[in-house]
């Protein structure tokens, strides 16, 4: 277990850095929702096409998505589709995407993601990215839920959702956390300080109660990416920005 913290003015660049460089490799990442993420999809499209980097081999999951049509907005892999993979246009070595099918409902698209995860041999993630929520959820594991303590199965339903959009949802668990790499946390704002607080300051201990704050224990290398804004509750780490 390794735990490490970034401070950066714009996590997402930094987060898109990271993306080229596994997928320069043809590895596999899994892909997180939330407005962070997305800019940093933006800037790794933009890295790929300025540098010039192969794509072929890379392989993209979803981490959580919501139970609603792939063209919904409220949708992540819509997001995805059209912050990274539209931008890139038709080129012939695009990243094989395997989108979450939440519209089947949050039972049947988790059974129905667990099966392509194992159908594709025993998974190997090379780097995940998770989102924060302003309650510390991650993922789609929200406070107090049991999915939240789940280890055995990689995916899980969420019938109900602890945080807007108030949709069911499909979630890897902290299960399929711990078989990555690499996971990264990306935070940007003041509006995230306090989960930050909660899940890694002075009087954090892991507690369901703080999905995040789970994340240390469950990741073989963490990356905390966060901004001065969201790190300014963290003794040190604010000032360190």
């Amino acid at each position: 277990m390794s735990v490490s913290f970034e401070v950066v003015e714009d996590p997402a660049h930094a987060c898109a850095a990271m993306m080229v460089g596994v997928a320069s490799g043809g590895g596999d990442i899994v892909l997180a929702g939330g407005s962070t993420p997305k800019s940093a999809y933006g800037h790794f499209v933009e890295a790929v096409q300025k540098v010039g980097v192969g794509l072929e081999g890379t392989t993209l999951w979803l981490g959580d998505e919501r139970c609603v049509d792939p063209s919904d907005e409220r949708s992540n892999y819509r997001m995805i589709r059209e912050s990274l993979l539209d931008p890139l246009g038709e080129r012939p070595d695009l990243p094989v995407i395997h989108p979450m099918h939440g519209e089947l409902g949050p039972e049947v698209g988790a059974a129905d993601y667990a099966r392509l995860l194992a159908e594709s041999g025993p998974p190997r993630f090379d780097l995940l990215l998770v989102g924060i929520g302003p309650d510390a959820h991650i993922l789609s594991l929200f406070p107090g839920q049991a999915t939240v303590s789940e280890r055995e199965r990689l995916v899980v339903g969420v019938p109900e959702a602890g945080h807007e959009p108030l949709v069911p949802r499909v979630s890897m668990t902290l299960g399929a956390v711990a078989l990555a790499r690499q996971v990264v946390l990306l935070a940007t704002g003041e509006s995230k300080a306090q989960a930050i607080e909660a899940s890694f300051g002075p009087d954090a201990a892991p507690d369901p109660g703080v999905p995040c704050s789970l994340l240390p224990d469950a990741a073989k290398d963490l990356v905390v990416l966060i901004d001065p804004a969201a790190a300014s509750r963290l003794p040190d780490q604010g000032a360190a920005a």
